[in-house]
């Protein structure tokens, strides 16, 4: 035993003192040309090592540098820069005064991806016919590392004239595998708009043939985004998903894509193609999908600062956007087609199931083919087209309603429950912006509407008239007990909007007990109203009187329904149609008397004024 012990510290010593006479005798500074040389033979670029070099011997033999730089050929910027690289080196190699570099330590680098830092030609680079100079020869990358370690740095990304993303707090670990593989490991943090995105993720990359192309497997994705606009918690998820990027032409496609927002669950495919104009598609599906929950929309009887409110849009978080009279005017960047297919979607507190969206946008110019879902027990559709070119934006859309149920659509945003039934609509509206400001102001259109089984709340047109009549007349009265609504079991009209306000044409109602007939006015700004109705009330009378009770059922009463939604009036004209019905009746029964006693001279005036317009 002793023995195993004395060699085992002879070999220690002899290690210790190879190693002490390797870095004693080997120059890591004889090391920097070669270093400079192959990063430009693999990649063209050129790297740059400022201060000296130096060994580190424990735990790992490395060669410990300064600030360093890596720059594209003619480029303004470097593409890398760092304060100090660690290069952990191979022993043997060494012996035979070779280095062979088998892990890269990056600590507090700044990647940067923006045109200043892309490669350019050289300024003696000959000019081809035209005027125009050759175009750079493309960079031929040998990614030979076998790990690469990114701690605590900075990605700067940048297309064109674009705002800058930076990309703060990166840790990448890259281990590379036999045939090229490599597992990777990697977490960051983004801060844009008052907002701020963390996550980390993990997977393979196949780098058999990077940088031409890259292909990898993400196993673990998890994020979480909060800040200013967002619920109170965030947004947060995780996800797999299967990637492919191709170099020229550069395309990026995301497959088998799993991800999950809040408790939403989205699933699909997304690619795109990074031209000079990016050409987006994306084909997604959904089991559930919880707008709500992304948003932070609580009901109005949860929020106090919601009550009262009329329709609105939250609010941009970007200054520019928000300064910016056209909502979508970022759609003009791009191509893109979009199909969403969703079985449930929570939004506003509507349960919406069956949902289907495919839109295509050309560079601002936008066919929504279809917008469609089924709600309770009816169903909508929202085709239509958007126009974001000009300085606002502009839509045309062709909606279709079907036995929608308008008392949950008036709650959801935030609009007094004033009439409910089963909605039905086709129609035409037009106009420019999405704001309640844009709506009340911007938007015209006509539509065809109806609704079965319609509640007007707050107001019972058939007690009104009826408890009129028995004030004025003890023979008949009304019903014992009454709702505190006008029920209708049809009730249809035309609209026309325009200017904020909503016209209503042939406006007819119908039920056992009562028909109406008329058209008014609705200010969608104001939340007023204006409507003449002519209401005939065909039953529910008692007393008697049943001749006047007969009058009754065929009379009809004017009567003006004006004011708030919340807080409706009326003007109901019963005396007059009271007097006029027994002036009526009057005449009625003089007539026949003076016919029964036409030959009696004294009855000539009487006859006159009878006979009188």
């Amino acid at each position: 035993m002793r023995r195993l012990l004395t060699t085992l510290a002879i070999l220690l010593l002899v290690l210790v003192a190879g190693m002490t006479a390797l870095v004693l005798l080997v120059n890591p500074n004889d090391f920097r040309h070669y270093m400079v040389q192959q990063v430009e033979q693999k990649s063209g670029y050129q790297l740059a090592l400022n201060g000296e070099l130096r060994w580190h011997v424990w735990p790992q033999l490395s060669i410990i540098a300064g600030p360093m730089t890596l720059t594209a050929p003619g480029a303004q910027a470097p593409v890398v820069s760092a304060d100090n690289m660690r290069l952990d080196v191979k022993l043997w190699p060494l012996l035979s005064h070779q280095l062979a570099v088998k892990q890269v330590m990056l600590k507090n680098g700044v990647i940067r991806l923006t045109p200043e830092s892309e490669a350019r030609p050289q300024e003696d680079a000959p000019v081809a016919p035209g005027g125009r100079p050759e175009p750079a020869e493309p960079v031929h990358w040998k990614y030979d590392i076998d790990e690469l370690n990114v701690a605590d740095s900075l990605l700067i990304w940048q297309r064109g004239d674009d705002n800058p993303i930076n990309v703060r707090d990166i840790n990448l670990s890259l281990s590379q595998r036999d045939h090229r593989q490599a597992a990777i490991s990697f977490s960051s943090r983004i801060n844009r708009d008052q907002r701020d995105l963390t996550f980390s993720l993990s997977g393979q990359a196949d780098m058999s043939r990077f940088p031409q192309a890259l292909s990898g497997k993400i196993d673990q994705l998890d994020y979480q985004l909060e800040g200013v606009g967002l619920p109170a918690g965030g947004i947060k998820g995780q996800g797999t998903l299967q990637a492919a990027y191709q170099q020229s032409p550069a395309s990026l496609t995301l497959s088998q894509l799993v991800l999950s927002a809040n408790d939403s669950q989205l699933r699909g495919e997304i690619a795109a193609e990074l031209g000079e104009v990016p050409r987006y598609r994306a084909d997604l599906q959904a089991d559930r999908l919880n707008i709500d929950a992304l948003t932070g929309w609580t009901p109005a009887a949860n929020n106090p600062q919601q009550q009262g409110q009329t329709t609105s849009f939250a609010p941009v978080i970007s200054r520019d956007v928000l300064a910016h009279p056209n909502e979508l005017a970022m759609l003009t960047g791009f191509n893109a087609q979009l199909a969403l297919k969703a079985a449930a979607v929570t939004y506003r507190g509507l349960a919406v199931t069956q949902f289907d969206l495919r839109a295509d946008n050309q560079r601002g110019k936008v066919a929504l083919a279809a917008l469609s879902g089924t709600l309770g027990q009816g169903t909508f559709s929202l085709p239509g087209t958007l126009d974001a070119t000009g300085s606002r934006l502009r839509l045309s859309l062709s909606p279709v309603l079907n036995q929608v149920e308008l008392g949950p659509v008036l709650r959801a945003y935030g609009l007094p429950e004033a009439l409910t039934g089963r909605f039905s609509l086709t129609g035409a509206v037009s106009g420019e912006g999405l704001t309640s400001d844009d709506v009340n102001q911007r938007w015209q259109g006509q539509a065809d509407m109806s609704m079965q089984n319609a509640r007007l709340h707050g107001l019972n047109v058939q007690q009104l008239i009826q408890q009129a009549v028995a004030r004025n007349n003890g023979g008949v009265r009304g019903q014992e007990r009454y709702e505190r609504y006008t029920e209708v079991d049809q009730l249809q009209s035309h609209g026309d909007l325009k200017n904020g306000v909503l016209t209503l044409s042939n406006l007819q109602a119908s039920s056992p007990l009562l028909t109406l007939n008329g058209g008014g006015t609705l200010s969608l700004a104001a939340e007023q109203c204006d409507v003449t109705l002519a209401a005939q009330v065909t039953g529910g009378w008692h007393g008697d009187n049943s001749s006047l009770i007969e009058t009754l059922s065929r009379t009809s009463v004017p009567l003006r329904i004006y004011g708030p939604w919340q807080q409706l009036n009326y003007q109901l004209q019963v005396d007059q149609v009271l007097r006029k019905q027994l002036q009526q009746e009057a005449r009625r029964a003089l007539k026949n008397w003076a016919e029964r006693n036409s030959g009696d001279r004294e009855n000539k005036p009487l006859n006159k004024l009878l006979n009188r317009d």
